[in-house]
Order: structure tokens, then sequence, then C-alpha cells
């Protein structure tokens, strides 16, 4: 059987399953629809928010990022665990003992305001649909590789997917598909990890594989992988980074974004009590502990894979790193699997030198005596994770399994987020503050309309997005951050803070966020508009655009206090609900206003 007809094989049966359950859990109310029922049990839960939160972000892009950057972009690890604690101690089990459906309700309800709850919509919006660009252009570079299409190709074969099981099941058809999802997902992401660490290291746990010796060579790994990347003029891999403001910053703009993302809130308004949204995260956090410690491993095992694929010499005993630089593959006898996935033109060669062989190293480096003219091969960060299996010669099946598992990360949270989305626009927007006498049959078409509109949208900003998967993910924590993570911690914990303060905090954390973003990404994210080049150079104290959320978030605290402090205190009514909330001994279902 060939590559292609295993990879339908396992990816047409994982789609039927998903297609399948969609139309089992058939959304019949908006109860069902927003929140599942309200009845989902905690450990199905906390597997449904592992595969909400493990996106294309995490499957696909962050190993590669990290394998790309090495110790300097573990903060996506860190960040990523961090908040998910913060989310999983300081505002779930609050959120659930509220009982709302929504974020939005949330905040428009604690600051008595129709207003605070417009701008939280709009917040919302422009977090979720930065976001599902992301998971969009990884299942775009998933069904591009495993369907043999171009990349825009599997873009819409992904929106279409999406359209057809988010779009009919609503919150119930998506909590049953990601369960299936995050058991297709972790399956795929260990399988092939456990295969490359024996082959690399002989340590079949591949965490422990990471800190073995290297079998071939008889090194231990990472100090392997450091001699081969410094010889080809990269930083070493476990390097420490310069720019400590800016580490600290981002990893603080993914934990407090992770925080106030709505998609995954939203998971704990399906649980019957407060307790049950405690459980619910500790599930998760076992759940998405899996993928996440394996991660490392994988990515470094990618790096010395591919980098020992064209420098073949650079494998074994080595002691003279630079002469065994001097020997890279020829391009006409690149393997397989290079040849495969530049049909995708995620891989792409020049030959600079006209010597008819692959240089690949730090193009900023000058080896022009080794007769270099430029790096001549251009990897995608996106695919290492996906191509990792064909780079190490493993079985055709784990080849077809790794697809299904990339696409099933991309694709369940991209389905979170349109929810959050559709359900913003047509429980906050629609029936909160245009038509609060909607049906509950009008509701549901308006957030199946809504759903699908976003999808057209993320599907075309996610043929050109502002950058790798994990990155553009980020961009959307960054506004989550500055955004509704203060407004929803000021909310729960302060007594003070009321809605003019709310507003102006959201509005100007918002703004201040966007705005640096879009100097350097381009405004509204269309290509060619930035005003400066995205690098360090030009960046305000050296703060990336990945890391102004943390300061945005600062800002949004300063104002709200700032404006509260300055205007009336809330009503007592509301300041009692505040105390009410914030000591979550129970909780009925969830209601619909």
């Amino acid at each position: 059987m060939s590559q292609f007809a295993i990879n339908l094989l396992f990816v047409g049966a994982s789609f039927a399953l998903y297609i399948g359950i969609a139309i089992w859990a058939k959304a019949g109310s908006t109860k069902d629809f927003y929140v599942a029922g309200g009845g989902v049990h905690p450990i199905t839960n906390g597997m449904a928010i592992g595969a909400d939160w493990m996106s294309a972000a995490s499957f696909i892009s962050m190993a590669g990022l990290i394998a790309a950057g090495g110790y300097a972009n573990s903060t996506f690890l860190m960040g990523w665990t961090g908040g998910y604690v913060l989310l999983a101690t300081l505002l779930a089990p609050y959120l659930r003992k509220f009982g709302k459906f929504t974020v939005p309700e949330f905040i428009g309800d604690r600051f008595y305001s129709k207003p605070a709850r417009l701008v939280a919509v709009v917040c919302l919006i422009v977090a979720s649909v930065t976001y599902v660009i992301g998971q969009m252009a990884g299942a775009g570079v998933a069904f591009s590789r495993f369907l043999e299409v171009d990349a825009t190709m599997g873009l819409i074969i992904a929106a279409v997917v999406v359209f057809v099981y988010a779009v009919l099941g609503g919150m119930k058809g998506i909590t049953y598909t990601q369960v299936a999802q995050y058991i297709v997902l972790i399956i795929a992401y260990t399988i092939p990890a456990v295969f490359i660490s024996l082959e690399l290291t002989g340590n079949p746990l591949p965490p422990l594989g990471l800190f073995s010796t290297h079998s071939e060579s008889g090194v231990p790994m990472l100090a392997k992988l450091n001699e081969v990347v410094t010889a080809l003029g990269f930083n070493q891999y476990t390097a420490d980074v310069d720019n400590k403001l800016n580490m600290v910053l981002f990893t603080l703009s993914l934990m407090i974004g992770t925080a106030g993302l709505p998609h995954v809130i939203i998971r704990f308004f399906t649980v019957p009590k407060v307790a049950d949204a405690r459980w619910s995260a500790g599930w998760a956090l076992v759940f998405i502990g899996l993928l996440y410690l394996t991660a490392p491993a994988v990515a470094s095992m990618a790096r010395l894979n591919l980098v020992t694929t064209i420098y073949p010499d650079m494998a074994g005993q080595v002691e003279n790193y630079e002469e065994a630089a001097t020997n890279p593959i020829a391009y006409a006898e690149r393997p397989d699997w290079i040849r495969t996935w530049e049909e995708t033109g995620l891989i792409t060669f020049e030959d600079k030198n006209n010597d008819g062989n692959i240089q690949l190293y730090n193009g900023a480096a000058d080896f022009s005596e080794r007769g270099w003219e430029g790096n001549e091969l251009e990897v995608n960060n996106d695919i290492l994770v996906l191509a990792n299996p064909e780079i190490a010669n493993l079985p055709g099946w784990v080849i077809g399994l790794i697809a299904a598992g990339g696409l099933a990360a991309a694709l369940s949270t991209a389905a979170g987020l349109l929810l959050a989305i559709s359900s913003a626009i047509s429980h906050d927007l629609i029936k909160g503050a245009i038509n609060p006498n909607i049906t509950e049959k009008g509701e549901l078409l308006a957030a199946r309309i809504s759903m699908s509109l976003a999808i057209v949208v993320a599907t075309y900003l996610g043929a050109n997005p502002p950058g790798f998967a994990a990155q553009v993910v980020a961009l959307a924590f960054g506004i989550a951050a500055a955004s509704l993570f203060p407004a929803l911690m000021m909310g729960i914990f302060s007594k003070r803070v009321n809605n003019k303060g709310a507003v102006a905090g959201m509005l100007t954390g918002l703004t201040f966020t966007l705005v640096y973003i879009f100097v350097y990404k381009g405004w509204f994210f269309i290509p060619g508009t930035n005003n400066l080049p995205d690098t360090a150079d030009n960046w305000i104290l050296g703060i990336s655009p990945l890391s102004i959320g943390a300061v945005g978030a600062l800002i949004n605290f300063a104002v709200a206090y700032a404006v509260s402090s300055a205007t009336e205190e809330p009503p007592q009514e509301i300041q009692d609900l505040v105390d009410s909330v914030r000591y979550p001994k129970g909780a009925g279902g969830a209601i619909g206003h």
C-alpha cells in the first residue's frame, strides 16, 4: 500500500469518527450548543480541555520552534503550562460558580453594563480570530502534506471539515469529538517519539531519552546537539537568552493570556457543579502534561535528525566537526521525505554556489572559506513534527498516524474557538444587546451562521498568517492577556472596580496591544502593511510583539483602577455578588439570559 493510501486511511477513518460523533451528539437546544447540556463528566471534560488546549501550536508548531531556537523558545512550554495552573486555580471555579454561558456575559453582569459586555465581545472575537488563524494555518500544513495538495487547498479542506462537525454539533458535538481527537493526537504524538527516542538513545521514554546518551556517538544527547549546531554557525541549543526582560514578559503574556482565553474558560461551564470544574482542571493538567513532557525531546531529536540527514558524517564519533560539515549530501541524492515536502512549498532549495550539494547552516555566519555562499535549504518550522517519522525512516503506518494526530490537534482547537466566537455574537451581541426577545431557534441559527462566517474569515487570513502557527497563537494570547484577563481578575477579586473602570481598562489594553502588534506584523495582519521591520533592533526596549500582551495587561489594570477610584463605587448588590462568587461552595446549572 502506498504512503498516500495509508494517509488517506488514517485521516479518513478519524474524520468519519468525528463527523459521526457530531451527528450522534447534534445540539438540539442552545444549552446543548453552548455548554453541552451542562452534564459532562470531569474526566471527559478534562480530556476535551486537553484536546482544546493542545492545538496545532502545541502539536505541530511548538516543537518546531523549540527545535529551531532551543532553550530560548522553551518559554512556550513554561508560559502555557504555568498559565493553565493560573486558570485552574484563580478563575475557573469562580466563573463556574457564577453560572453563565459566556465570558462576556460574566463581564456584562459583574460590571452591570451593556457596554462592558459589548467591549468583552470585541476583545473575545479579536483574540479568538487571531488564534483560529494559527489553527487553520497549521491544519493547512498538515493537509497539504498528507493529502499531497498545495497549502491553499489543504486550508480549504480543513475549513470544510471544521464547518461540518462544529456548526452541526455545537459544544455537545465538539466535546465528544474532542475526546476522540485527544486520544488520536496523544497516541500520534507519543508513538513516533518513542520510536525515535529508542533509535537515537536506546531509551523508550522520550523525556528521559533527552538526557540520555546518543547511541551512535556515545555523547550525551544535548551535548551532541550543541556540537552539531555550533559547527554550522548556530547558537548552542542550550544557550541562555540575552534579553531576560523580553523572556519574562513573553512567559507572563502566555500565562495570563492562557487564563483569559474564552474557548478554554467556557469548558468549565459544561460540568454539573463547581467541584467538577476543579476536577476537570486536574485531569486536564494530567492529559496536557503527557504531550508537554514529550515535546522538548521531540524537538531536540528532530533537530539532530534533520542536521545529520544533511551532514551524515556528523552522526557518529566526530573529532573534527568542521571537516564533517564540508561533506553534505548531494541535492540529487536527497531523501524522499525532502522531495515530498518540497511539493508543498514548505521546504525550498536554492543552490547558491552551484556545487550540487545542500548547505544547511546559519546564513548570517561567514563560511566563505568552505565555499559556501549562503544557506541553501529553508525548512518551515511547522513541518518538523509531522516530518519527524519520515526523517527517522519509521514505518508508513506511523506517518499516517501522526497525520491524523496533527489534524486532530488543529481542528479540535479551531472548533472550540469558533464556538466561543459564535456564542459571543449570537448570545452576547444579538440576544444580549440587539434582540433580547429572539427565540431559542433563532439564536441557534444565528450561532451557526456566525460560526460559518468566522470559518470563512479565519480561512482567508490563514492563507497568509503573520508567522508560524505557534507565533500567531502567541499573538492571540497577548491580546487575551491585555484585554480579558484583567477584567476577569478584577471582576472576581475586587469589589471597587466599576463599570467605567472595566470598560476603560479593556479598551486601553486592547488598543495598545493591537497597535504595537500591527506596527510590526502588519495592520490587521495584512502582509506588507507593517510600519517597522519585525526585528529585535526595532522593538521598543527589546520587547517583541509576542511579549507585549503582558505590558498591555499592566496598563489595563492601572487604567481600570485609576478610573474606578475617580468615579462612584459599584452598587451594593454587585459588591455582594463579588463576595458570593469568591466562595464557590456550590452552583447550579449554567443559566441562559
